[in-house]
């Protein structure tokens, strides 16, 4: 008596057995997965998805002309899948059939250019082939294909390593390539440092990533992303360092007599998305003494801090824009904390540090470039890039900081943005009033 053939699979139930038989693999049920997996290639013979787990199988089994003629068949049945061309690559390597890989990796690459394992694979192929810095071009791609903060798939991780080894190694010849070339020029112009062009040449050799101004804010277009300004900029520095002395004596008492006039400096109101700050929100890890915020003093605290006062009042030329500017604070980082990486509000303006009290084990990032406080010696930067801070020790850490006019900024520009930005304060501010 003959029996009715099974009943033919629809596409949902084709793929829910083959995750059903790779969930068995991967619980290291091996029977009941290859049971699973010969079903479903009885009922559905032809198809490709069924074709290419066949494959992956025999080839994972060292069966690479049976893994190779399961490929072929997936990728005629469905020739536009890159994953299955990239498997077929892997077979064909296997098989050593080198001109064959290179056209199943290419067909890949054709269809997804960003396809993780075709990259390596191509990268790899150039590494054999003797092309080792074409091939370092393709493991860069493959690792900046995988999304920030991804886990490295468990398969790929040996491919992973060897790429990142690899890039390594180039960047390191090509870093030498440049510095040699480069010999004579330097001598010609006298030998002076160059800083843009050791950042161009740091970037474009991988060693280092370009950093943009972000503002959260305002963006001014055509200025300069400049990580730290010459302090020839600021020839006023050197007289706000002289005064460090009375500066942080009168911190000192602040933080002995007036601990409750700091508050922490992150505080948003709930209903905000809190992000990379979610730790520090109303948290006193990263405490502020305000003598102005936004434009607005505050009498008790310059009356603690006079010297402090003047020197900002007398000293720094600093920006004036009514509910914005200036801002001036102490800030105390508690020991083991860490600020995470954001940008500021506008490049219009920049932000100056004059370390107080800096324990070992601090640091501060901004773009590409790490400093060291040092007690004493301010420096200026753009807080529209983006930056973060740290102290490691088991003290706390102290600057002041206050914001200034980026110096690169015109007169009229200068006034013109902060006309603008009061109004527009105003603006919503009058919208505010309406209850509306």
């Amino acid at each position: 008596m003959n029996s009715a053939a099974p009943a033919p699979l629809d596409e949902a139930t084709i793929i829910r057995i083959l995750q059903a038989s790779r969930a068995e693999q991967g619980a290291g049920r091996i029977q009941e997965s290859d049971q699973l997996l010969a079903n479903v290639a009885s009922r559905a013979p032809g198809h490709p998805a069924v074709l290419n787990e066949l494959g992956v199988r025999m080839l994972a089994r060292g069966a690479a002309d049976q893994a190779q003629s399961l490929f072929s068949r997936a990728v005629s049945a469905n020739p536009s899948h890159p994953a299955i061309w990239a498997n077929l690559a892997a077979s064909l390597k296997a098989l050593g059939k080198r001109a064959e890989e290179w056209e199943a990796i290419e067909k890949a690459l054709a269809l997804e250019p960003r396809h993780l394992s075709a990259l390596l694979q191509k990268g790899e192929y150039l590494d054999q082939s003797g092309d080792t810095r074409n091939a370092a071009q393709f493991y860069q791609a493959a690792l900046d294909s995988l999304p920030e903060g991804a886990a490295v798939p468990a398969n790929l991780a040996p491919a992973f390593d060897k790429a990142k080894a690899q890039v390594n190694a180039n960047r390191a010849t090509l870093a030498n390539a440049l510095d040699e070339s480069l010999v004579k020029v330097r001598l010609r112009h006298g030998g002076a440092p160059q800083p843009r062009v050791e950042q161009c040449l740091d970037i474009l050799s991988g060693n280092r990533r370009a950093y943009h101004s972000q503002p959260t804010w305002m963006y001014f277009p055509g200025l300069p992303a400049i990580e730290f300004f010459d302090r020839s900029l600021f020839p006023w520095l050197q007289q706000v360092e002289a005064a460090v002395g009375e500066i942080r004596a009168e911190l000192l008492r602040v933080m002995v007599a007036d601990r409750d006039g700091l508050q922490p400096y992150i505080d948003f109101p709930a209903g905000l998305p809190l992000d990379q700050f979610k730790e520090l929100n109303r948290s006193r890890k990263w405490s502020a003494y305000f003598l102005w915020n936004q434009s607005t003093p505050v009498p008790d605290h310059i009356a603690r801090c006079p010297q402090t006062a003047r020197i900002l009042e007398e000293v720094v030329p600093r920006c004036r824009v009514g509910g914005r500017a200036p801002t001036a604070f102490f800030s105390i980082l508690d020991p083991g904390t860490r600020i995470p990486a954001h940008t500021g509000v506008t490049n219009t303006r920049c932000t100056v540090h004059l370390p107080l009290i800096v324990p070992p084990n601090c640091g501060f990032r901004v773009g590409g470039t790490t400093r060291e406080w040092v007690p004493g010696e301010a420096w200026v930067f753009d807080d529209t890039i983006e930056h973060e801070a740290w102290n490691l020790s088991d003290t706390p850490r102290a600057i002041l900081i206050f914001d200034i006019w980026n110096p690169l900024l015109t007169e009229p520009e200068r006034d013109m943005i902060q006309v603008a930005t009061e109004t527009v304060g105003k603006y919503y501010a009058e919208t505010q009033a309406k209850g509306t």
